[in-house]
């Protein structure tokens, strides 16, 4: 699927210890307060009348761009995309530190920033997977006039239990919980094991619901995985802290163009609570037949779903 990561090449990067490009394209990297952020880009030869598309990958031990590299490869030839590796993942900075709803949702607010810086103050169409559509809807009501249309695939904060959390705040985390995973006797040995080829295999088998997993999505967790600080913040993910409280207020209070999608197989699959928003005039809901990565599954359904969403919001300003 990506060149980047071609079958030729993955033997010998693994063996380098280097960390293969998620996608095609240029990679860019930003000096931020939150640390070193990657982001890749990509688009047409000729001027697009369509603003550009930022995609941003799911949160778990093994996220990474490729996640969304589907997606990418599509609309990078009609219009300008960007993949932003998220801060703990990919070639973003790793260090030990602490991960937080904060940390990441900043990570996203910088890279619409840089994306202005080269396109200007329109705003954009954006895109995230899972978690990450938490911080991303949070993004978007700390900046809304950046923002043309927003894409949830697979979102979380919609299970039923989410129903009895909406107006709290702070975080799920469990401060014993993130100690017990960083005990130095079996923190590394434990994420290793969490980590090996059969362990991915396992947890995407319960992503797609089935066992006809994408291998190259498995290939590229295995060698994201094995890179130095790849547990840092997945265990912050796995105890809590990156789970807000009070994600059902923030997606209540969006008002601009919402376009959600999930599947019906898998470990992902409880959106009782979705009927916060379905219904609302500016919330379209759309169902695949998959598991909770419909782009990877049903790449041409996905596609033209999103399509007729985004050819429905109001045309952005001539360039």
């Amino acid at each position: 699927m990506n060149a980047a990561v071609s079958t030729a090449n993955r033997v010998a990067l693994q063996d380098a210890g280097e960390l293969p490009a998620p996608v095609s394209g240029q990679r860019h990297e930003i000096a931020s307060a939150i640390g070193r952020l990657t982001y890749y880009s990509a688009g047409p030869q000729t001027e697009s009348r369509w603003p550009p598309l930022l995609l941003i990958h799911s949160i778990n031990a093994a996220g990474s761009a490729y996640e969304i590299c589907p997606l990418y490869e599509h609309y990078r030839q009609s219009r300008t995309v960007y993949a932003l590796e998220l801060p703990g993942f990919g070639h973003s900075d790793r260090s030990k530190r602490k991960y937080s709803v904060r940390m990441m949702t900043d990570a996203i607010l910088i890279a619409v920033r840089e994306i202005q810086n080269v396109h200007g103050r329109g705003p954009i169409d954006a895109l995230a997977v899972s978690l990450s559509s938490e911080f991303l809807a949070r993004a978007v009501t700390e900046l809304p006039l950046a923002f043309r249309s927003l894409a949830l695939v697979s979102p979380t904060g919609f299970r039923s239990r989410d129903a009895t959390t909406k107006w709290r705040d702070g975080t799920r985390g469990m401060p014993w919980l993130h100690a017990f995973l960083e005990f130095p006797l079996w923190s590394e040995g434990l994420f290793r094991l969490l980590t090996s080829r059969a362990g991915i295999r396992y947890f995407l088998n319960k992503t797609w619901g089935s066992r006809n997993i994408d291998e190259g999505l498995l290939e590229y967790d295995y060698l994201t995985t094995h890179q130095p600080g790849a547990r840092y913040a997945p265990y912050y993910f796995v105890s809590g802290f990156l789970f807000s409280e009070g994600i059902s207020r923030i997606y209540h209070s969006l008002t601009l163009p919402v376009w959600m999608s999930h599947g019906v197989r898998g470990d992902f699959v409880d959106y009782s609570n979705k009927t916060q928003v379905q219904g609302r005039a500016n919330w379209t809901i759309q169902i695949f037949p998959t598991g909770a990565m419909p782009h990877f599954e049903a790449k041409e359904a996905f596609i033209m779903a999103y399509d007729a969403f985004l050819a429905g919001v109001s045309s952005p300003s001539p360039a």
